[in-house]
């Protein structure tokens, strides 16, 4: 592992225990009250979620392009994470909706787009887990439709009628909202680049076994 990760892989571990002292001592939203507060996590989360879709696609584009399996590698991994992001955007954002809106859910453009995209980088891991010789061009085409899914998802809130607010709100917000939910912003990130490099590390450990294997049976 580089020289970076365990340092900042403290930083992040310090960045979360943290956090939940920021967020306990942040104000209460006037009207939602206490369960205003997973807005420090489930924002966080989507726009990792957002950003692994984004590093998947550019990933996918220079494996099909170049043909590097490197590239193939790290397109993996990140579909992974907006995965695994995804289902904590998922979780968090109903059960926020439920008090904040009075429903669980609503099959507005915003949700809508976010659970295709989500379900995009599912079919992109089975497809790569099953799909066999081949699968990994065909999955990348489909990594880039995902990739394609992000500005939508994000600037729908600003042109279709939506529960969401819009993307104007959160540089409006005071300082007394702002500080914890950048902070976790940062903490979300610094999670994603650590779980990305770990996981790419691993299939390159992967790629090595597999050739040492090759090697041996010739």
């Amino acid at each position: 592992m580089p020289k970076w990760f365990v340092p900042l892989a403290v930083v992040c571990a310090v960045m979360f225990a943290v956090s939940p002292v920021l967020i306990a001592n942040a104000p209460y939203e006037s009207t939602m009250g206490l369960v205003q507060k997973i807005f420090y996590v489930h924002l966080p989360s989507a726009w990792v979620f957002l950003l692994g879709a984004i590093v998947c696609g550019i990933a996918s584009a220079r494996f099909l392009f170049k043909g590097d399996p490197r590239q193939d590698r790290l397109a993996w991994a990140a579909a992974e994470l907006v995965v695994v992001f995804g289902i904590i955007t998922l979780v968090t954002g109903p059960l926020w909706a439920r008090k904040a809106w009075g429903v669980w859910w609503q099959w507005d453009v915003r949700l809508t787009s976010s659970l295709m995209g989500w379900m995009v980088s599912v079919a992109y891991l089975l497809l790569r887990q099953f799909g066999g010789p081949g699968s990994e061009k065909l999955a990348a085409g489909l990594a880039l439709f995902g990739m394609a899914n992000v500005p939508f998802i994000y600037i729908s809130v600003n042109y279709w009628r939506t529960i969401h607010p819009t993307t104007s709100v959160v540089p409006t917000l005071p300082t007394s909202f702002g500080l914890p939910l950048w902070f976790s912003a940062i903490a979300f990130l610094l999670l994603f680049v650590l779980l990305l490099r770990m996981r790419v590390r691993l299939e390159e450990q992967r790629a090595t076994l597999d050739t040492l294997y090759l090697s041996a049976d010739a």
